[in-house]
């Protein structure tokens, strides 16, 4: 049966409700277990999966620790060389020795950096050659504790089910999704790992169909 039309806030709990407060960086994996390892991640899984990340952070990590001093004096062929299996290797390098240079303004010191504010930090990252908004917002949340919404594939994929066609443009559909709410940091974090890990079982219209999210098929508001 349909129910009557939810908010954002009502999404929030109903996922929560199903699926749990999510651990999202800390389901036992090892590569996050420092701020570094997470923004070598955000980079190396862009235009990939996780399977072809998880050797390159191996071998970054065995040679470096993750030290983005160490990373940053790397010549170019040896950088390259550790994160090959990521896939676009050539770019990614490059993006990674940008963010390492960019660290190195603020002494590497990531107490120092959280002090500034969200729009300085983001329009710093987003002038980054390799970092979009995406990547940059998850640095953003997930290393210097600037809460957001995301807007990816998934977060797409499931607000039009749910009838919600979000902006084409990234920042207009980010804004209208935090205008919805007033979400702490950690209400955003497991926003975005609720989206994320539903759109990775829930992949098209038939799998959504017999989720627990069929219910509010066409069903969510948004005010504009």
């Amino acid at each position: 049966m349909k129910t009557t039309v939810i908010t954002l806030n009502d999404l929030y709990n109903i996922m929560e409700t199903h699926m749990g407060h999510q651990t999202w960086l800390q389901d036992g994996t090892d590569w996050a277990e420092s701020p570094w390892e997470v923004i070598y991640g955000a980079i190396l899984v862009q235009n990939t999966n996780w399977q072809n990340v998880a050797p390159s952070l191996l071998k970054l990590k065995s040679r470096t620790n993750f030290d983005p001093q160490q990373v940053a004096q790397l010549d170019l062929k040896e950088l390259t060389d550790l994160i090959r299996t990521s896939g676009f290797y050539t770019r990614k390098t490059q993006t990674i020795y940008n963010i390492c240079h960019w660290l190195e303004k603020y002494h590497f010191d990531l107490a120092k950096i959280k002090t500034y504010s969200q729009p300085k930090l983001r329009h710093e990252l987003i002038n980054l050659k390799g970092i979009g908004n995406e990547t940059a917002d998850y640095i953003l949340m997930y290393v210097l504790d600037k809460p957001n919404f995301m807007v990816d594939a998934y977060s797409r994929r499931l607000f039009g089910w749910l009838g919600c066609q979000l902006p084409s443009k990234y920042t207009q559909a980010q804004d209208l999704i935090e205008s919805q709410v007033t979400f702490n940091l950690e209400k955003w974090q497991n926003f975005h790992a609720l989206i994320v890990n539903y759109g990775k079982t829930v992949k098209n219209k038939a799998a959504f169909e017999k989720s627990f999210l069929y219910n509010y098929q066409d069903r969510l508001k948004l005010n504009k």
